[in-house]
């Protein structure tokens, strides 16, 4: 009997922890810089969006950048310059006086943030073996998942106990830890194999982005600027309803519930395809906003939360997979640059165009908005690939029933 090879690794662990901590510490400050801007700048709105958008918008910037040069810089290097850089933008937080400084330190930060990321992914998909390429991807995203539910509720609730400071020190603490991990990994060395693309001269779209990646890439960007109003006003929102103590819990709600179900969607995921499992969830991620636009009560508030993290969490595992299923084997890489990209511009926008919107709708006709955008995005969905999924899979199963009958 053939022993499976090992995924635990050492290695595994570490790139896992290091990823961990660069996503929950963009997830704190995002839902936090918002409010900082307006207590300690006197910030409108829409330049409060702008200050937890703009870091996004750098990462959006240089994330195809970074998955171009990553062979040739060499993958831990770049991953310990991308953590360094990290770390030392994030010490400048502190004596930060004016808008406009802060504005620029998030956009250059975000260069970090896509430097780091990049690398993460590029060296965790290297050190998984090949035989569980499938089911180690699924373990390394959900150090994700844990930071997009985690990273909020620990800056909701340091936002709520102590002084905006205590934020950037813990992020900072988050910063170095990442840095010592990172230090400790062993990546193995790969031969780089040059064909003909490696040739080509001058500037080529394709080396930067994947193509039949985009269509899903471009729904995650509309989900992804939807979520961003939860991301960046929750904090507003609650504390305008008198629901600020349940707003620390929404994320951990939003936890509990999408890593319960994973399990279960992801076997659907397989089984059925794609359709039986994003077709409901886009529905469900609607629905909670719904009920969130409505909440006035705190168990209504975590309701949503609950469904919500089933429904947006179950859509954007689901859409990334769909996205490397798409691409060509060996563009997977670029793959999941271009579906990041565009989600991650959809995170970066939504803040800053929300903020002129918030001042004539009010919270709760924003986030009704967003559940009637979410709704439309099913039908954009079966536009842009869900058509497509259902002819795919009718023609499987009649080219299977014919293996059968001819047996």
């Amino acid at each position: 009997m053939n022993q499976k090879p090992k995924l635990w690794t050492k290695n595994f662990l570490l790139v896992s922890l290091s990823n961990f901590l660069l996503f929950i510490s963009f997830y704190t400050l995002i839902v936090t810089l918002a409010v900082y801007s307006i207590e300690k700048f006197h910030a409108s709105q829409s330049q409060a969006g702008l200050a937890s958008s703009i870091f996004v918008l750098g990462a959006v910037l240089v994330r195809p950048i970074a998955g171009k040069i990553i062979d040739q810089v060499g993958k831990k290097k770049l991953l310990l310059i991308g953590l360094s850089l990290y770390l030392f933008l994030m010490l400048l937080y502190f004596p930060i006086d004016n808008l406009p400084l802060l504005l620029l330190i998030r956009f250059i930060h975000g260069f970090s943030f896509a430097i780091g990321t990049t690398a993460t992914g590029t060296i965790a998909a290297d050190i998984i073996p090949q035989s569980r390429r499938g089911e180690g991807m699924g373990y390394f995203a959900t150090s994700m998942n844990l930071a997009m539910a985690i990273g909020p509720f620990l800056g909701l609730l340091i936002s709520q106990y102590f002084d905006h400071k205590m934020i950037f020190i813990v992020t900072t603490i988050f910063s170095i830890i990442a840095i010592i991990a990172a230090l400790f990994l062993t990546v193995p060395k790969l031969e780089i194999i040059k064909n003909h693309t490696a040739t080509k001269r001058g500037f080529h779209l394709s080396d930067y982005f994947e193509k039949t990646t985009i269509p899903i890439a471009g729904l995650m960007a509309m989900f992804g600027f939807v979520y961003s109003s939860i991301l960046s006003f929750l904090s507003s929102y609650a504390d305008e309803i008198n629901l600020v103590d349940a707003a620390s819990f929404f994320f951990v709600m939003y936890a509990v519930f999408l890593l319960f179900t994973r399990p279960f969607t992801g076997k659907l995921f397989d089984l059925k395809g794609e359709n039986k499992v994003i077709y409901p969830s886009i529905m469900l991620f609607a629905i909670g906003l719904v009920i969130l636009s409505q909440a006035q009560h705190a168990i209504t508030l975590l309701i949503a939360g609950a469904i919500i993290g089933i429904g947006f969490g179950t859509f954007q595992s689901s859409a990334q997979t769909v996205a490397v299923n798409r691409a060509p084997r060996n563009r997977i890489g670029l793959a999941t640059s271009t579906y990041f990209v565009l989600y991650d511009f959809g995170i970066g926008l939504g803040p800053f165009i929300l903020g002129f919107v918030l001042p004539v709708t009010g919270f709760r006709s924003m986030y009704l908005t967003m559940a009637v955008i979410s709704f439309a995005g099913i039908i954009v969905y079966y536009l842009v690939h869900g058509k497509k999924a259902t002819a795919l899979q009718k023609e499987q199963e009649t080219t299977n029933n014919l293996k059968v009958e001819h047996f």
